[in-house]
C-alpha cells in the first residue's frame, strides 16, 4: 500500500490532470460557473467591508489563496463563501475587526476538534440521509427567499436608479430561463459583467479603484472583543458549519460529481478551520464551503476545481493590487442582477431533495453475488412517506426559525419518532442480555428448564 503522502500526490496529480482537461474543453464555462457564488459573496462581503467589520483587500487576498489551495487539493468547485450567522450578527451590532475574527476562531476551533477526534465522521454515520438533505433543501429555500426579501423586494419599475430596479431583474430572468438550454452561454460571466458596467455607470468614475499594494496589519482580540464575538455570533454558527457547510457539501458534491472522488468531511472539516484560524489574525472575513456555493457555481458551469483557482488567482490579484478602494465600485452593484443569480441557486440547491427516494446514498447497498457492486434498494410506500416526512421536517424547522440547527433537531426528533419501536425492541433485547449476564446459576437453570 502506498504511503499516505505518496498517496495525497497521486490524488493531487489526478485531480490535476482533470482540472486541465476540463479547462481546455470548457474554458467559457469554468469561467461562469467560477462566478456562480457571487450573489451570496458580494453582499455581505461589502457590507462587512463598509461597516469596516473586516479588512477587504485581507478578505480578497486570503479567500483567493484558499480558492487555489481547494481547486488543487479537492478538484471540485468547493466555494470560499462568508459564515453566514456570523456575518449578519456582525453587520447588525457593529462588530470591530477583533470581534468578528473572533467569532470565526471559535467557529473554526471546534470544527478543528470535531475534525480531529473523528465526531464528523461519526456525525455523518448517525445523521439520517433524509436530514441532510433537508438541511440542503432548507439552505436552497432560505437562498430564494433571501433573494425575494433581501435584494428584489426593495426594489421599484425605477426605483433605485436606473441602472438597478425591477425591469433589470426581469431581464436577468427571462436571460436565465433562456439559458436553460444552452449551457454553454455563460451566464454568470456575462451578468457580473454586464453588473460592472452598470456599477460604473451608477457609481461615476471619480469612484473607480485605484492603485494601491496591499499592507496586511495584524489584529490580535482583547478579551473582551473575543468574548463578544464567541458569544453572540461565533457559537450560533457551528451548527451551520457543521451541518450546511462539511456534511452537506461532501454528501452534495457525490451527487452533482459522482465522477470526481468526493471530499471527506474530516478534509472539509480541517480545511474549514484552518482558513479561519490563519487568515483571521490579519482581519480576514471568517469563511467556509457551502453546499449552496457548490450548487451554484455547478449550476452555471463549473465541473472542476480549475474554475475556482481562476477565481482565486482574480481576487488574490484584486486584493493585492486595489483593495479597500473597490469598496465603492462592489457597493453600487446592482442588486437586482444578484436576486436573480441567488434565486438560480438557490433553486439548484433545493432540486437535490428530488433524489431522497431514488439515488440517495444510504440506499444503495452490496447485491449478492456480484463480487462488491452495489444496487439501489427499492424503497416501500411507508418508507418513502417516512422519508418525505423527515426532510420536510427539517426543511420546516429551518424555514420557520432560520436556524439549521432547530431545522435538524426537528429532523432528529422526526426520525426517531418513526424508529421508536425499532429503538424500544432494540433496547429490550440489550437490557435481557444484560440481565441474563448477571443471573446466578440457578436463576439460570431454572429459566432454562422453563423453556
Amino acid at each position: 500500500m502506498a504511503p499516505p503522502f505518496s498517496a495525497t500526490l497521486t490524488r493531487i496529480r489526478h485531480l490535476h490532470a482533470n482540472n486541465v482537461r476540463t479547462l481546455r474543453t470548457s474554458p467559457l464555462a469554468e469561467i461562469s460557473g467560477s462566478l456562480g457564488d457571487l450573489g451570496t459573496l458580494l453582499p455581505l462581503m461589502i457590507a462587512l467591508a463598509v461597516n469596516n467589520s473586516i479588512s477587504l483587500s485581507t478578505t480578497l487576498v486570503f479567500s483567493g489563496l484558499w480558492n487555489i489551495l481547494t481547486g488543487v487539493f479537492f478538484g471540485i468547485p468547493l466555494p470560499v463563501q462568508p459564515m453566514k450567522a456570523i456575518a449578519a450578527v456582525a453587520i447588525a451590532r457593529k462588530f470591530s475587526i477583533e470581534e468578528t475574527v473572533s467569532a470565526g476562531f471559535t467557529t473554526a476551533g471546534v470544527v478543528f476538534l470535531f475534525s480531529i477526534t473523528g465526531l464528523l465522521r461519526w456525525f455523518t454515520r448517525v445523521i439520517p440521509t433524509p436530514v441532510v438533505k433537508g438541511i440542503q433543501v432548507g439552505a436552497g429555500l432560505s437562498l430564494v427567499i433571501s433573494a425575494g426579501t433581501s435584494l428584489l423586494k426593495p426594489l421599484g419599475w425605477t426605483t433605485p436608479n436606473a441602472g438597478d430596479n425591477l425591469l433589470w431583474a426581469i431581464f436577468a430572468f427571462v436571460a436565465l430561463l433562456t439559458t436553460q438550454k444552452l449551457p454553454r452561454v455563460p451566464y454568470a460571466l456575462l451578468i457580473f459583467i454586464l453588473g460592472l458596467v452598470i456599477s460604473v455607470f451608477i457609481t461615476g468614475s471619480h469612484h473607480l479603484p485605484s492603485f494601491h499594494i496591499w499592507h496586511p496589519s495584524p489584529f490580535i482580540p482583547s478579551w473582551f472583543a473575543f468574548t463578544r464575538g464567541a458569544l453572540n455570533a461565533g457559537i450560533g454558527q457551528i451548527p451551520l458549519t457543521a451541518l450546511n457547510s462539511v456534511i452537506a457539501v461532501s454528501y452534495l458534491s457525490s451527487d452533482l460529481l459522482p465522477q470526481i472522488p468526493a471530499p471527506g468531511v474530516t478534509s472539509i472539516g480541517l480545511s474549514v478551520a484552518l482558513m479561519n484560524l490563519i487568515g483571521g489574525w490579519f482581519g480576514a472575513m471568517p469563511v467556509c464551503h457551502g453546499s449552496g456555493g457548490l450548487a451554484a457555481q455547478y449550476r452555471f458551469g463549473a465541473r472542476s476545481g480549475a474554475s475556482i483557482i481562476l477565481l482565486g488567482i482574480f481576487k488574490m490579484l484584486l486584493g493585492l493590487l486595489f483593495g479597500e478602494t473597490l469598496v465603492s465600485l462592489l457597493r453600487g452593484y446592482p442588486k437586482a442582477l444578484l436576486g436573480v443569480m441567488v434565486l438560480a441557486a438557490g433553486l439548484e440547491l433545493a432540486k437535490v431533495g428530488e433524489s431522497l427516494n431514488y439515488g440517495a446514498r444510504d440506499l444503495w447497498e452490496v447485491a449478492e453475488n456480484s463480487q462488491g457492486r452495489k444496487k439501489q434498494r427499492k424503497v416501500g410506500e411507508n418508507e418513502r412517506m417516512e422519508r418525505w416526512t423527515v426532510m420536510f421536517m427539517t426543511v420546516g424547522g429551518l424555514l420557520a426559525f432560520k436556524n439549521d440547527g432547530v431545522g435538524f433537531l426537528a429532523g432528529m426528533l422526526c426520525h426517531l419518532t418513526y424508529r421508536s419501536e425499532d429503538l424500544w425492541a432494540s433496547f429490550a433485547r440489550f437490557w435481557r442480555r444484560r440481565r441474563r449476564g448477571r443471573m446466578t446459576d440457578g436463576e439460570r437453570q431454572s429459566l432454562l428448564g422453563r423453556r
